[in-house]
């Protein structure tokens, strides 16, 4: 049986103040590569222990990647205030510089449920990264305008029964982007992935592993 993987929690520098993290890192010594996680809106109850963030979490150390979930500000314990989604960015930004750091010459992926899958939307176009995984983005109001999309492997899933992030729309919005990511709809799947967590781990598990340098 494999050994659980190590997890430290921690808190990492954000522009705003301390950021509350989780680390975590499989147990053998011959890692794939590392992936930092967004949450989804932290004035909806989203947090890093969010059951979507966790599976995505859950993915991709089962692949050997090292983990890093961190709280935007001013969720939990992470200082600062809620800001709209700008200042959001910047954390991820800083989330991301931090693992860059402490996983030198490895992939490093970024991914994000909901209104976290936005901003690491946002974050990867900004930031060189290998790779992205986006669940139900908000995009309407996170992720839209963007002047370059991410030149990266990008998987977008999303339940064609989602009720706060309609799949029409999250279509419109992948069709307008060249060369754009690819779009799994997982049929019946709602918001939340009830019942489904599964499945979407083992499409994301799909998708990372085919894609090149992983």
């Amino acid at each position: 049986m494999a050994k659980a993987p190590e997890s430290e929690k921690l808190f990492i520098d954000g522009p705003a103040g301390q950021l509350e993290a989780v680390y975590e890192t499989p147990s053998g010594t011959d890692w794939t590569g590392s992936v930092v996680v967004c949450h989804p809106h932290p004035q909806h109850g989203g947090t890093m222990h969010n059951k979507v963030v966790h599976t995505l979490a859950r993915a991709f150390l089962r692949m050997e990647f090292a983990v890093l979930r961190f709280n935007f500000r001013g969720t939990e314990k992470s200082e600062g205030h809620f800001d709209e989604g700008v200042g959001e960015l910047d954390d991820a930004l800083a989330a991301t510089a931090w693992m860059r750091a402490k996983q030198a010459g490895s992939p490093l992926w970024l991914a994000g449920f909901s209104f976290g899958a936005a901003i690491a939307v946002r974050a990867a176009a900004q930031f060189d990264v290998d790779g992205l995984v986006s669940v139900a983005p908000a995009v309407s109001r996170f992720a839209s305008g963007l002047m370059t999309q991410p030149q990266c492997p990008w998987l977008i899933v999303q339940g064609d029964e989602d009720e706060l992030v309609g799949v029409d729309e999250t279509i419109d919005w992948v069709n307008s982007l060249q060369p754009g990511p690819e779009l799994l709809i997982l049929p019946g799947a709602e918001h939340f992935f009830h019942g489904r967590l599964v499945d979407l781990r083992e499409a994301v598990m799909d998708f990372v592993s085919a894609a090149p340098d992983t």
